[in-house]
Order: structure tokens, then sequence, then C-alpha cells
């Protein structure tokens, strides 16, 4: 185990593998992401089916346990623990040991929210809000909602229908184009839904004429087959 975790690069730490943290690798697993899961509680690693988990079993609050689970070559962190404070520790010390690391954690508390972002997370995520606007929405917006939650990110190849492609892919001899110029829908099938630009601004249903900058992104949505095409023409 250590060998495998000590030949990862760029993969994603995962600190808690309580609900959030197995459906976060479960997603991981979907993509054939390459993660490392820390949890201090061994019997959570009893019994696994997937031979493809890199655990630690320890206490991710721990600098050393991090630097066991590879932080300083890791691309990403994502802190799932129930208890805010221990998310917060983590934040802090992950952020000291790489400073370019991206980091997402999940959160209960409103106040916990602000203090994570000024910690250093990239990303913090509140479970308990987005499942009580979710309910609401189905009331509110019932078909809007019934239709997204059959989008799929991520999954079995016959079941996803939107994805990100990068400016490098899209443009591989590095000339930035316009959406029209790169004719994507007509070579793929799939449309283009939004824009992120390389300042992490984000454009729904951008214009034809939408320049793709280096360093953007588009989010394209599409039939599985589609998108699975799109993929391969563009080896996403």
């Amino acid at each position: 185990m250590k060998k495998r975790i000590d030949s990862l690069n760029d993969h994603i730490i995962v600190c808690g593998y309580g609900q959030n943290g197995k459906q976060a690798v479960q997603k991981l697993l979907d993509y054939r992401k390459d993660f490392v899961i820390i949890d201090d509680h061994e019997e959570v690693f009893q019994n696994l089916e997937n031979d493809r988990l890199n655990y630690i079993v320890g206490n991710a609050t721990e600098d050393e346990v991090l630097s066991l689970a590879g932080v300083e070559r890791a691309s990403t962190l994502i802190c799932a623990l129930p208890r805010d404070a221990d998310n917060l520790f983590i934040v802090l010390s992950a952020r000291q040991l790489k400073k370019d690391l991206k980091i997402i954690s999940r959160a209960t508390e409103e106040n916990s929210y602000k203090k994570l972002k000024l910690a250093g997370a990239d990303n913090v995520i509140m479970p308990d809000r987005i499942g009580g606007s979710h309910m609401a929405s189905l009331v509110v917006v019932p078909d809007l909602v019934e239709f997204l939650d059959n989008l799929s990110v991520s999954g079995e190849q016959d079941s996803i229908n939107v994805e990100q492609i990068s400016f490098s892919k899209i443009c591989t001899d590095g000339v930035e184009r316009s959406i029209s110029e790169t004719d994507i829908r007509k070579k793929t099938g799939c449309s283009v839904i939004g824009y992120k630009s390389p300042s992490g601004t984000y454009v729904v249903n951008p214009e034809p004429s939408q320049r793709i900058e280096r360093d953007s992104k588009l989010i394209m949505i599409g039939r599985p087959d589609q998108i699975e095409y799109l993929k391969k023409y563009y080896s996403v």
C-alpha cells in the first residue's frame, strides 16, 4: 500500500470515509482518478471489495499523516470529516504544506463557511443546505429539477450527459478561437452550455462568438453516446 501511495502524483486525498467521503470516492472511481483515503477508524476499511482503494489509517489533522498520503504531490484535498473544527484544522495544515493545492471542504455550521474559506479552502460545501434547497426546488420548479436530476456527470459510460473540456484539448495548436470556429457541435453533436474563463468567471449559454482563451474550459451537454464521442474525439 505504501509503495502504491508513494508512486502517485497529482492524486486526490480524501479525509474521512463516512457518508460524504464514500460518495466522493465513488465519483473518483467512476472517473478513474487516483486517490488516497485517510480515516482513523480502521474498521471502515475492513472487507473492502475494490482493490483500487488506497488508504491510510490515521488522523488527517496530523501533518505526518498528510505527508504519508503524499500531500506535497497531490492536486486536490477533500475534507469530508463530520466535525467542522477538524476540517478547519486540516485545511490550515494542508495549505501550509502545499500552497497551490486545491482544497474542498464540507461544513455543517453556517459560521464555519467563512472560517474555512479564510483558512484556505477553495470550495466549501454544505450538504444540509443543498438538501433543503433541493427539496424546496421540487415544489417551485419540479419539472426542471427532475430534468436536472436525470443528467449524469459521472457513472457508467452510457449515462453521462455533461462533460467539461479544456482549451488545450480543443485548440491543440495553442491558437485561441471562437466557439463557432471550433465547429464542436457539428463534430460531436454536443452543445456548449457554459464557459469558464481563465479567471474563474462562468458564462452560461455563451455566444458562438465567445473566444476560447488559454486556460479556459467549455461545459458540454449531450446524449451519452455524444459525450462518449466527444471524449474520444478530443482525448478527454
